[in-house]
């Protein structure tokens, strides 16, 4: 989907290229190398996409989005309010599909829904990308989609285009260069400062009302280097080792759910109305 002009003057022509290229990644039944040499064979949006989130990622700019986003004061938002708020960031004139943001969400839900799983995971698939409501704050695209990885400790070799943290400055600080870095071993997941986007954001919006399992799904979910290829290990702690299949359940509904048809908004409404007000207040902090 092509986006807004607040997003527009960016490396992705829209946000869903990250996602394309994502499900190029990790289509199924593509060996390690294949996907190694479709990484490197990127469109350039992409490849730019990536010099910049690994540049730009650094210690202090993630502690600094952190306290600025963390701290949920922009305003109050119902569920629905969000996803139509969402809405703006597409450009109707997009020739590819005519689907809206919340149609794409429902995909998503409704793919977990079908397949029987908890109610709070067809919740989980409708909210988890309201975070890149980002974009329309003004954050550029690398601060808002991409992988996912810690900062603060030395990059594993298993993130997208490793090459291109040659010009982050945390290079240049050594105790950022070594294998826990801020952190201490076993230390859990949850205690480290993860590269800045709209996993974090939404994880943060959901955090008093959702159970453990989804919060993990909307905070890892774009950790590939861990959920994928098994880096940061050492950084695990129990809980992390118990939540790791909760997300790998999630992943598939994220990269592969989405259609062209269009789910029925009227038909739906009422069982969304119901399932938002099973778990979430009226209206959230954002």
């Amino acid at each position: 989907m092509a986006t807004s002009s607040s997003a527009s003057a960016q490396p992705l022509s829209n946000l869903e290229d990250w996602d394309d290229f994502l499900e190029g990644r990790y289509k199924e039944g593509k060996t390690e190398s294949e996907f190694r040499q479709y990484d490197a064979e990127a469109t350039p949006g992409v490849a730019e996409f990536y010099r910049l989130n690994h540049q730009y990622q650094t210690v202090d700019y993630v502690l600094a989005k952190e306290r600025q986003y963390f701290g949920l004061t922009r305003g109050e938002k119902t569920i629905w309010e969000a996803a139509e708020y969402l809405n703006t960031l597409v450009d109707d004139s997009d020739p590819d599909t005519d689907l809206t943001q919340i149609e794409h969400l429902l995909q998503t839900s409704e793919s977990i829904r079908r397949d029987g799983h908890p109610r709070w995971m067809v919740l989980t698939g409708f909210i988890h990308d309201l975070g890149k409501c980002l974009c329309l704050y003004g954050e550029p695209q690398w601060g808002v989609v991409g992988d996912t990885f810690p900062v603060g400790c030395a990059w594993s070799d298993q993130i997208v285009f490793p090459e291109y943290f040659a010009d982050n400055p945390d290079r240049n600080i050594s105790r950022y260069q070594t294998k826990y870095g801020l952190y201490e071993p076993n230390c859990g997941l949850e205690n480290v400062h993860m590269s800045f986007g709209h996993d974090g954001y939404i994880a943060e919006v959901m955090k008093s009302y959702l159970p453990d399992e989804a919060l993990y799904m909307l905070r890892f979910h774009s950790f590939y280097a861990w959920h994928r290829h098994g880096a940061y290990k050492y950084l695990e702690n129990e809980k992390d080792k118990a939540m790791l299949s909760w997300v790998n359940k999630f992943n598939p509904y994220d990269l592969y759910s989405k259609g062209h048809a269009k789910p029925d908004m009227k038909a739906l409404k009422p069982y969304y109305d119901d399932l938002f007000a099973e778990f979430l207040p009226e209206k959230l902090a954002w």
